[in-house]
């Protein structure tokens, strides 16, 4: 049976990490398989308890201290390499579309085959709550609110929009995401929404 191919792209984040991991021995003077040894054998039972003790005793900043006491505690390493990020990313949508918010699951595919067929350079990379749209840079972003609305969130800076958008105070907070369409069915889909996608797109070009 073939693979089936994944409608999802490979995080930024994630190349950061494996970044992050390849520069620990020049950075830190040990390994990560290293540092988990050193964790297990010297460090404390709890992963709050690690990161201080990671920071206190070897000097290393936050977001090393805190990246190694997760991975010693069994957490972090899905998203460590492309294919595991990959299957986590279908983990990360079936959960965020499940129990309560099922509904919202039609509304979801149809806004994600929408905007991923607007360019080939779309890419879809979900985390836990949201899934943001990337050309450049993140121009939009489907996010379930609540069990009976789902958030389609786009980047479009200072642009005067009509009132469907609604102002999420993104600009001013320096975000990528300035305004929201609220939808709560698959018809609310119309020529306007998929005519905001397209200038959000645009606008990332």
């Amino acid at each position: 049976m073939a693979e089936t191919k994944s409608l999802y792209s490979v995080h930024p984040g994630v190349m950061m990490v494996q970044k992050w991991i390849e520069t620990l021995p020049e950075k830190t003077g040990h390994s990560m398989e290293e540092w988990l040894e050193i964790v297990k054998n010297e460090g404390p039972p709890t992963e709050k308890e690690r990161r201080a003790w990671l920071k206190e005793k070897y000097n290393l900043g936050t977001n090393t201290a805190g990246g190694l006491a997760e991975r010693a505690g069994g957490k972090g390493w899905e998203e460590d390499t492309p294919e595991g990020y990959l299957q986590q990313a279908e983990v990360y949508v079936e959960e965020m579309f499940a129990g309560a918010k099922a509904g919202l699951r039609p509304i979801y595919d149809e806004l994600l085959k929408i905007g991923l067929n607007i360019g080939k350079d779309v890419k879809a990379c979900p985390g836990k709550t949201i899934v943001p749209l990337y050309r450049n840079h993140v121009f939009a972003q489907l996010k379930p609110a609540t069990r009976t609305r789902l958030d389609l969130g786009f980047a479009l800076g200072n642009m005067t929009v009509p009132a469907r958008l609604i102002d999420t105070g993104g600009f001013a907070r320096k975000d990528r995401i300035t305004h929201r369409i609220p939808i709560s069915s698959p018809a609310e889909i119309d020529d306007e929404v998929k005519q905001w996608l397209k200038i959000a797109y645009d606008l990332d070009a």
